[in-house]
C-alpha cells in the first residue's frame, strides 16, 4: 500500500512502464492531479481543495515514512500531487494550468525560487514533500495573479 500511495496510485510508474525511466514522473502525476484538484474546487469549493491537500500530505508522510530507504526516488510522486493541489487552491482551469506550469518550473529548477531548495534539505518526508509545497506556493501566487486580471 505505501508504494501505491507514494506513486500517487501508480501515476509515478507510468513512464517507467512506457520508456523504462522514471524521469518526468512528477509532471505526469501533476497532469493527473490537476483535473481532480480543479473539479473538487468547482464542485465543493476551495475548502474542500484544502482538505484534500491536508489529507494528501498526511497520507504522504505516513507512506514515505515506511519507505525511508527509497529517499526521494523519481517514482515517488505523492509530493508532486500535494504540490499541484497547493498550486491550484481556489483556482479554475485557466489559472490552474498556469499555476501547474509555474509549480513544475519551481519544483524542477529549485534554486531561483527562494525556499524550495532549502525545504528539500529537510530530513525525511518533510524534505520530500516540503519542497513541493513551497514550489506549489509559487504556482498558487501566479495562478491567483492571473485570476485577478481575467
Amino acid at each position: 500500500m505505501p508504494r501505491l500511495l507514494s506513486s500517487w496510485f501508480g501515476t509515478g510508474l507510468i513512464l517507467r512502464r512506457i520508456r523504462g525511466s522514471d524521469s518526468g514522473s512528477g509532471t505526469v502525476t501533476s497532469l493527473f492531479t490537476l483535473p481532480v484538484a480543479v473539479v473538487v474546487g468547482e464542485i465543493w469549493g476551495w475548502p474542500a481543495q484544502l482538505v484534500l491537500l491536508v489529507v494528501t500530505v498526511a497520507v504522504g508522510y505516513r507512506a514515505l515514512g515506511t519507505l525511508s530507504a527509497e529517499g526521494d526516488a523519481s517514482w515517488i510522486t505523492i509530493d508532486e500531487a500535494a504540490g499541484t493541489m497547493t498550486a491550484t487552491v481556489g483556482l479554475g482551469w485557466g489559472p490552474g494550468l498556469l499555476a501547474l506550469v509555474v509549480f513544475r518550473i519551481a519544483d524542477i529548477a529549485k534554486r531561483p525560487f527562494p525556499g524550495v531548495s532549502e525545504a528539500e534539505t529537510l530530513h525525511g518526508p518533510t524534505g520530500v514533500i516540503g519542497d513541493d509545497l513551497v514550489a506549489g506556493l509559487y504556482g498558487l501566487l501566479a495562478g491567483h495573479l492571473l485570476a485577478a486580471f481575467i
